[in-house]
Formats: structure tokens, C-alpha cells, sequence
């Protein structure tokens, strides 16, 4: 295979939770490999610092402002990013929340939340960018999931329940639209060195311990470590890979 293939050059690609961890990475890491890249999240100051590391590499770079679990907000963001680069040809739908602690305890309102975000936000863009992919001859979706939507940790459950949901989306997803030229795959991540992890680790320090012992490379990744996976499913190298799930976790589902 030819290593061009893996080139990103003249695509356009939207990133949502853009501002930090994988969506930061991922987004920085299409800079390079040539595209240009919409970054979107709630919080416009630190999207703007990624907007412009973008575009010191050479790259044209947006920073959106927008909450994908708001119907409203995803239709504006992708008319904004349709009207100031004229296609998407790449989603990442990497934005999401969880909250830890027991499933009786768990909370309607918290419920709500991390499905809102986690898997209608998801669906709901996906499918709105999916008819612009459609008007321009296919794209790439590439989905954000969690080792914890393959198998339960406990005390995460509606965050583990949304990633099994967009597994299945995803699924759902790429059956429907391959007739469009719209491949559908998503990356289900182990622990790797975030904000959500880290907050995690401050409610339940004790989990850390237990988590470590579970990785078989006995480590969690850093965000960059995920940028390869995402670089060949948004790339022409994966070009008959569609429906399938990625599993980049240090070797934890298989201790």
C-alpha cells in the first residue's frame, strides 16, 4: 500500500470535543497529515488555541462554539462549517461526559445528560453531516466509543451504557449509508490520560490501582496514541473498512 493513501490533504474535517484530550490530538493530528479541521466544543477560549495550532501548521482552522447535545446548536454548526468550507468530508464525534458512581444512585437529570450528549448528540449530527456527505459523494464518520460500551467496569453506568449505544449506532449507521459512500466506524479507547479520566480518579482514587492492574501493557495512553486509528479510518487506507469497531486499550479486554 502506497503511504499516500494515508494523506488527508484537500478533506475538511469537523471534530467535535476539539478543545482537549483525543479531540485535540486527533484534530492536530489531521493538521498534519493534511487536512483542514473545524474544531467544536462548548468552551470558544480554548478551541481557539487549537484553531490557531492548526493553522500554524499551514492549515485552514474554525473554532465553533457548540453543544452537540442541543438540536439547534448541532444545525447552526453545520451550516456554519458547510458554509465557510463548503463540504465535511470527515465527522469525529468524540465529545462526551460520565459520571461516576452507583447505578442506584444514579440520578434522571445525570441520565439525561450523558445520553443527550453521548449518543442523540451523536446520532443527530452524525446525521446531518451525513446528508451533506451525501450531496458530495460520501465521507468518513468516525466515532468515539469506550472499552466500557464492550464490557462493564461498574460504577459508570450510564456512560458505559451510551458507549454501547453508539457501538450500535454506528452499526446502524454504517449499513444504511454505504449506499452514499459513507463509511461508519468507530474507536473504542481504553484509559488514556484526559480531563474525564483525571476527574475520575479525584471522586474514586482507590480505582486507579484496580484499572492499573487490568491493563496487560500496565499503563493508560496518552491522546496522541489514538491519532493513528483515526488517521487510517478517515483516510483512503480504509477504504473497505466500514461498520467495525476499533479497539485501542493497552490490552485491557484481554486480561
Amino acid at each position: 500500500m502506497e503511504l499516500s493513501r494515508f494523506s488527508l490533504e484537500g478533506k475538511v474535517a469537523l471534530v467535535t470535543g476539539g478543545s482537549r484530550g483525543i479531540g485535540k490530538a486527533t484534530a492536530i493530528g489531521f493538521a498534519k497529515a493534511g487536512a483542514d479541521v473545524v474544531v467544536a466544543s462548548r468552551k470558544l477560549p480554548e478551541l481557539e488555541k487549537v484553531a490557531d495550532e492548526i493553522r500554524g501548521l499551514g492549515r485552514r482552522s474554525l473554532a465553533v462554539s457548540a453543544h452537540v447535545g442541543r438540536m439547534e446548536e448541532i444545525k447552526s454548526l453545520v451550516e456554519r462549517v458547510v458554509a465557510e468550507f463548503g463540504k465535511i468530508d470527515i465527522l469525529v464525534n468524540n465529545a462526551g461526559i460520565g459520571f461516576w458512581g452507583p447505578a442506584l444512585d444514579l440520578e434522571e437529570r445525570a441520565w439525561d445528560t450523558v445520553m443527550n450528549l453521548n449518543l442523540k448528540g451523536l446520532f443527530f449530527l452524525s446525521q446531518a453531516v451525513a446528508r451533506v456527505m451525501e450531496e458530495h459523494g460520501g465521507g468518513k464518520i468516525i466515532n468515539v466509543a469506550s472499552v466500557e460500551g464492550l464490557r462493564a467496569e461498574g460504577k459508570n453506568s450510564a456512560y458505559s451504557i451510551s458507549k454501547a449505544g453508539v457501538i450500535m449506532a454506528t452499526e446502524v449507521m454504517a449499513q444504511e449509508w454505504a449506499q452514499y459512500n459513507i463509511r461508519v466506524n468507530v474507536i473504542a479507547p481504553g484509559f488514556i490520560n484526559t480531563q474525564l479520566i483525571a476527574s475520575r480518579w479525584d471522586v474514586a482514587p482507590g480505582n486507579k490501582e484496580v484499572v492499573m492492574k487490568k491493563i496487560a501493557m500496565g499503563r493508560i495512553a496518552e491522546p496522541e496514541e489514538i491519532v493513528g486509528a483515526m488517521i487510517y479510518l478517515a483516510s483512503d487506507a480504509s477504504s473497505y473498512v466500514t461498520g467495525q469497531t476499533f479497539v485501542v486499550d493497552g490490552g485491557i479486554l484481554i486480561t
